[in-house]
């Protein structure tokens, strides 16, 4: 089949998975599966070799991604549940005072979505917005956005949230690289995005917070905030840098500079992502909960509770996993790599173009995101680039899938409504902070792949 037919039966793919999830109102995982048979059909596979791509391809990504997504979401809810999530948030506005607050709230969300859902942790603080916005008569926006930059930088750049392990996995990028870069190009995404935009747009759009259901005040329980704040943050930060000493040591012993010795491999085995997120969540159930008075049913409960929403990731992302197979075993992929690689358009800002594509014609990142890492891994498998270089097309992806959040997105209506927009006002300030956010993790990302490109 000629490479033209192949490129139109892909195009004719993506516009049937957009009409399926848009228009049919299909859930994305059925979509993707669907369009995942129709590509390969349309290419002349076989049945029999379909189906078994079919199967590989949902095999090889859900055999690391369903656990880091599982042990990550009981990680979440525990600090959920145990109100750990609420102390860090007030503590650190206790510390960094009314006046410098917008900036606490930024790195509120940017450590509160690593192990917390976006969603889940924005309604958790929502009420924080609304009391430093009475408390200091400004607009809601002036701590709401810069709240929703921290949460959506982390949420779309660093693992161990849904979509850039699932991306890392596709491309086959160790997690460590993508949380370093993903640190690099997220912090400046996130001031820039959060307290320097959340400060103009304020001006511009002023919202009061709802009324309170009491205007008593409520007494807080006498505790040690301090202590508290240190062990949440320490258990937040736990599996990242178990999994950065992991990537370093690697990084140290395959140069020369570290001897393999049994030490480093033990440190290595520990910070493997299986193995920092099972002591992180063990540490966590200990710290916040048994010791903070939950039993051992309680903690148990929470864990169930938490693996409900987490299926729903899981099986997206094996879908998405079923589309990249299918592109490679039909063939399609390569041809898309030869034409991609005679493109005078660099692969990190393809990446990027492909991601914004597909995330701003339907609407949801997680498919936005693994969509466009099918389309880009027969490029890089042709290309062979090294571990860094797959790292920053990570991330390169999730700042594509993070441009233009509009009406058919979920989480535009979610701040929609719990900040008491209109529609205009949610795409002059959570749209553009989203739009912010993707361009200047592009430039980051850009910037990066001077030196290690």
């Amino acid at each position: 089949m000629s490479t033209t037919a192949l490129l139109l039966i892909v195009v004719a793919a993506i516009a049937l998975l957009l009409f399926l999830v848009i228009k049919i109102r299909l859930h994305a995982f059925l979509a993707l599966l669907l369009v995942s048979m129709f590509t390969g059909m349309a290419s002349g596979m076989d049945l029999e070799p379909l189906l078994k791509s079919v199967e590989e391809g949902m095999g090889s990504i859900l055999g690391f991604v369903a656990i880091i997504i599982g042990l990550g979401a009981i990680f979440g809810q525990i600090l959920e549940a145990t109100g750990g999530a609420e102390a860090l948030a007030r503590e650190m506005i206790r510390r960094f005072g009314l006046e410098r607050s917008e900036w606490a709230m930024t790195l509120i969300g940017f450590l509160l979505s690593i192990p917390i859902f976006l969603d889940v942790a924005f309604i958790i603080l929502v009420p924080l917005v609304y009391s430093l916005s009475r408390t200091a008569g400004k607009s809601t926006l002036f701590y709401g956005i810069p709240l929703l930059a921290g949460l959506a930088v982390t949420h779309a750049f660093i693992p161990p949230t849904p979509g850039p392990v699932a991306v890392a996995e596709i491309v086959g990028a160790p997690l460590g690289w993508v949380i370093i870069f993903g640190a690099i190009a997220g912090i400046p995404a996130a001031i820039l995005a959060g307290p320097v935009f959340g400060r103009y747009i304020s001006k511009k759009i002023h919202l009061e917070p709802p009324v309170p259901e009491s205007v008593a005040p409520q007494e807080e329980e006498e505790e040690d905030h301090g202590n508290l704040l240190h062990l949440v943050v320490a258990v937040i930060l736990l599996p990242l840098l178990l999994i950065i000493v992991r990537t370093t040591l690697e990084l140290l012993i395959s140069n020369g500079t570290l001897a393999d010795a049994q030490w480093a491999q033990v440190l290595i085995f520990i910070g493997h992502p299986f193995s920092a997120l099972i002591i992180a969540t063990l540490v966590a159930a200990y710290f916040l909960g048994t010791r903070r008075g939950f039993t051992r049913k309680q903690l148990l409960e929470l864990a169930n509770k938490a693996l409900g929403p987490a299926g729903l990731i899981i099986l997206v992302t094996g879908a998405g996993g079923v589309f990249k197979q299918i592109l490679v075993d039909s063939g399609i992929g390569a041809s898309i790599a030869e034409l991609m690689a005679d493109s005078a358009i660099p692969t990190l800002l393809l990446a990027w173009l492909l991601a914004v594509i597909i995330r701003v014609t339907q609407g949801s990142a997680t498919v936005a995101m693994i969509t466009a890492a099918g389309m880009v891994v027969p490029l890089l498998n042709m290309m062979n680039p090294n571990d860094i270089q797959r790292s920053l097309v990570v991330i390169a992806i999730a700042a594509g899938a993070s441009l233009m959040s509009h009406v058919n997105d979920s989480g535009f209506w979610l701040v929609n409504k719990y900040l008491y927009m209109t529609e205009k006002q949610t795409l002059q300030s959570w749209t553009v902070m989203v739009s912010i956010i993707s361009v200047v993790g592009l430039g980051m990302v850009l910037l990066l792949g001077l030196f290690f490109w």
